[in-house]
């Protein structure tokens, strides 16, 4: 693989002008959250992988993209374009914090920043994306809830450290976590990675599975092969 660009079965993504490349967990959500409804909304879509990727999933969506920084926004539209999904593909500069959507969407996604130590990424632009201060989960959580249609689901990645965190942000704004799916690298690998559902109704029971990446060989596992199948050439 290129340090410059990766390429899916339907789509290639360029991302040398992105802070963050293409990388398992954008691939895990891409590949796992739920994208049902007509309006979907990624948010910190980078390159555009998880935009694409949802629109290859859902072929009634509108997608959008919606990013912070200016050159990957600007890379994203390239990758959108050159994509067989752009007529139903957008991508645009602007801070969810203040964005203000004309209709609400019915799935939105979302792999947020998340490191909070002191020692972040030496590149600057690598750690604005990934560093949780440039987007707290309490702020990321409040602008899903103004946004979000009455039945839509909100999906996300993030570290199992912060999980119970997490959820309890999410209840406190009357969301409530419908599916979870803990990851782990390899068999004897604690899980590192939680995928979370979050959803307005709360009458359903959450689903909980596991997902092991890796078999004790290094390949692929067939649950993850069966997951990216779709994406992965």
């Amino acid at each position: 693989m290129s340090n410059n660009f990766f390429r899916f079965k339907h789509f290639r993504i360029n991302h040398d002008r992105c802070a963050m490349k293409v990388g398992t967990d954008g691939v895990l959500l891409g590949a796992w959250g739920c994208v049902d409804g007509h309006r979907i909304l990624d948010i910190g879509t980078g390159s555009g992988l998880i935009a694409l990727m949802a629109a290859q999933r859902n072929p009634d969506a509108e997608v959008l993209g919606v990013d912070i920084d200016e050159g990957a926004v600007s890379q994203a539209q390239e990758n959108i374009v050159e994509s067989p999904f752009g007529e139903r593909v957008g991508c645009i500069l602007q801070d969810i914090l203040t964005f203000q959507p004309e209709e609400c969407y019915d799935a939105i996604l979302c792999n947020p920043p998340f490191y909070t130590e002191n020692t972040l990424p030496p590149d600057m632009a690598r750690s604005l994306a990934r560093n949780s201060a440039s987007l707290p989960f309490d702020y990321l959580i409040g602008s899903v809830c103004k946004i979000l249609s009455e039945k839509g689901v909100f999906s996300v990645i993030i570290p199992v450290q912060a999980m119970q965190t997490f959820t309890g942000l999410c209840l406190d704004k009357g969301l409530y976590l419908v599916r979870r799916c803990l990851v782990r690298t390899t068999p004897k690998k604690t899980p590192r990675r939680a995928l979370l559902t979050f959803a307005m109704d709360n009458s359903q029971a959450t689903e909980e599975t596991e997902l092991c990446l890796m078999n004790p060989d290094g390949s692929r596992s067939l649950a993850y092969s069966e997951l990216t199948k779709d994406f992965y050439l």
